[in-house]
């Protein structure tokens, strides 16, 4: 594979959820982007990095703070990101802390949807028994839910998310239909479904994989009482409001929260939302595609090359790239074009061009990290340099290029500390466009990184999975030890030692994975009449020479079985050699049977799916990625017999 990405030019890798969701599914990336710089395979066009997302603004949901270890935009969780976005948002930063328990909750990452069933089970630290370590880092366990547009499908080791769900004092379901979360467990009290619009019935700005906006208008309005997720928040923000004002708490969330946000009635504006987007998101260059700008792309698609994506000369969007893909740096009026090719030294900064940031320092171990013998096209400094502050305008000689109200914006927000300033927390954008007409990039000149010194490990290793038929492997390659992350217990050698009991009862390997007549959790799939039609069947793809041992015929009934927690799913065989011996394939779009039960009488009246079948997640185990907590979904231990 080396050879061929060195000596065939350009050449892209291209993945998607089999790379990622495996305990070394950070690994796996790291070894992808690796071996893209080892053979030159970055910065150019046809070649890099290309990750493809599942659903609708999947890449941008992430952007904006879905990803529980950061703030907007990748900003992180220390003090100086909380200061930068309590200044966006117009929010002392004392109130901000003052709403933690203890001052070091603030930069605590959050939890996991892969683990939120065990946050609802364990004992939160003010519960803990002594030298239990079987405990949430929180004060109490987690005990009540909200969840907006997520199939409870999706997340593995199902049996225990249905004691999860069973626990929680509360449960919300935001959804355009019934998810998994809404049937799975035996609820009586306090679970409630709210209709939410789809795509189709709201507007807002979407983030593809590659990282370019559209703007998406409204086709029809709203069905039924449905509401959009703008409008949820909103009144979510004020049910908060009206239960502190109960309890005589000084709290005002929904003020707070839509400060600087256009609301009409009880509908807050989408162009709104974006702009302060565009306030605070520096970082990632989420600051140039204003709502207008983006508008005025969709209104002249005609004017785009389909195959550099640039505006054609003499149109509304000359020189543009479609979608102004992140980054876009600066502010709208400086018009930066987007950026369609990261790390791309052949174009002027301001034209899209760009250099590996400066983000680990200037030097360790006595060697230098930043470039040599690199640099944009027309840079003035044509050298390796670190990020852009007040600090390195001054000794440049390139403060006084700041405007009279850019330097009135940095005095205002930082005041004697000015000089630490840096280009991703200068609100007015001033070190990003003087920096830029100088042809640098603000984030600095560095070189990219194989050793992430700062990851379990530092450089990409094979590790057995938690469960694996080759046993023999796993002294030599074994799971990094138990530790704790993300406020919970992240078991791995402990669980790992189960392999060598299991394996004889359960020898197949099971991996998981998508078909393309239905998507994710599969409720609005399943609910629709022509694709139901083409996959009516929850089903598990079996070799026939494993089928055959059991006395398995394609089309029968069968029993797939898993080493935790007594798992069962009754499906159909797939007799096919799509998989080879002692491997099965099970897709995760079905819900509605839960271990051999059928749960269709659990949706309220008219609005269960067409189509109802076991998930693969309810056979799917303990695992999960040391830096990100995903989940693994693509390899596991499983048997089959017939039903």
């Amino acid at each position: 594979m080396a050879e061929t990405f060195a000596t065939q030019k350009p050449a892209t890798l291209i993945w998607c959820m089999g790379a990622t969701q495996h305990t070394v599914g950070t690994a796996n990336v790291r070894a992808f982007c690796i071996l893209l710089l080892a053979t030159g395979n970055v910065g150019g066009n046809g070649n890099g990095a290309n990750i493809f997302r599942g659903h609708c603004n999947v890449q941008g949901a992430t952007d904006v703070g879905l990803d529980v270890v950061t703030l907007p935009f990748y900003y992180g969780l220390d003090e100086n990101a909380w200061r930068h976005w309590c200044r966006v948002w117009d929010v002392p930063f004392e109130s901000m802390a003052a709403r933690f328990d203890t001052p070091q909750m603030m930069g605590v990452p959050g939890i996991p949807t892969t683990r939120y069933f065990d946050a609802v089970q364990m004992p939160g630290q003010g519960a803990k028994r002594e030298g239990d370590e079987n405990y949430l880092q929180q004060r109490d366990s987690l005990k009540a839910m909200v969840v907006f547009g997520h199939g409870g499908n999706t997340v593995t080791r199902m049996p225990e998310a249905a004691k999860g769900l069973e626990k929680l004092d509360l449960l919300v379901v935001a959804d355009p239909h019934p998810t998994t979360f809404a049937v799975l467990a035996n609820r009586r009290e306090n679970t409630y479904l709210l209709p939410i619009c789809t795509q189709f019935e709201t507007s807002g700005s979407r983030t593809a994989s590659n990282r370019s906006l559209q703007w998406g208008s409204k086709v029809v309005e709203p069905i039924f009482e449905s509401k959009d997720d703008y409008e949820a928040m909103y009144r979510l923000a004020g049910a908060l409001d009206r239960a502190a004002e109960r309890r005589a708490m000084p709290v005002r969330f929904q003020a707070e929260l839509f400060k600087h946000i256009e609301v009409q009635g009880q509908q807050p504006s989408a162009e709104s939302i974006l702009r302060e987007i565009n306030r605070g998101s520096w970082s990632t260059g989420y600051s140039g595609q204003s709502p207008e700008r983006l508008k005025l792309h969709m209104a002249n698609q005609q004017h785009f090359d389909l195959v550099s994506l640039r505006g054609k000369e003499g149109t509304p969007v000359a020189g543009d790239f479609y979608g102004l893909p992140w980054p876009c740096w600066g502010t709208p009026e400086m018009k930066h074009p987007g950026t369609h090719i990261l790390y791309n030294t052949n174009l002027h900064v301001k034209d899209g061009g760009g250099t590996f940031r400066a983000r680990f320092g200037v030097e360790r171990n006595g060697e230098t990290l930043l470039a040599e013998g690199s640099w944009p096209k027309g840079s003035e400094i044509e050298d390796g340099y670190p990020e852009f502050t007040v600090a390195v305008l001054k000794r440049l000689g390139w403060f006084d290029e700041l405007t009279a109200p850019e330097k009135a914006s940095l005095e205002h927000h930082f005041g004697a500390n000015i000089d630490r300033a840096s280009w991703s927390t200068d609100l007015s954008g001033g070190i990003i466009r003087v920096a830029m007409e100088h042809g640098c990039m603000h984030y600095g000149n560095g070189k990219a990184r194989a050793n992430a010194w700062n990851l379990p490990d530092p450089v990409p290793v094979h590790r057995e999975p938690i469960y694996t038929p080759r046993t023999d492997l796993i002294a030599q390659y074994p799971t990094l030890p138990d530790r704790r992350g993300f406020r919970l217990p992240h078991l791995g050698q402990s669980v790992q030692a189960r392999s060598n009991t299991v394996g004889r009862d359960f020898p197949i390997v099971l991996t998981t994975g998508r078909l393309v007549e239905y998507e994710g959790g599969g409720e609005e799939t399943r609910s629709n009449k022509w694709l139901a039609e083409l996959q009516q069947d929850m089903f598990v793809e079996i070799n026939p020479g494993d089928a055959q041992s059991r006395g398995i015929r394609d089309g029968q009934w069968v029993w797939v079985t898993g080493p935790e927690s007594n798992s069962r799913a009754r499906v159909k065989a797939l007799v096919t050699e799509r998989v080879g011996p002692g491997v099965a394939f099970m897709p995760f779009h079905f819900g509605g049977w839960f271990m051999g039960e059928d749960l269709r009488g659990r949706y309220p009246t008219g609005t269960d799916p067409i189509v109802l079948g076991e998930s693969a997640n309810t056979i799917t185990t303990y695992g999960y990625d040391p830096v990100t907590f995903m989940q693994e979904t693509k390899v596991t231990l499983c048997q089959i017999r017939s039903a």
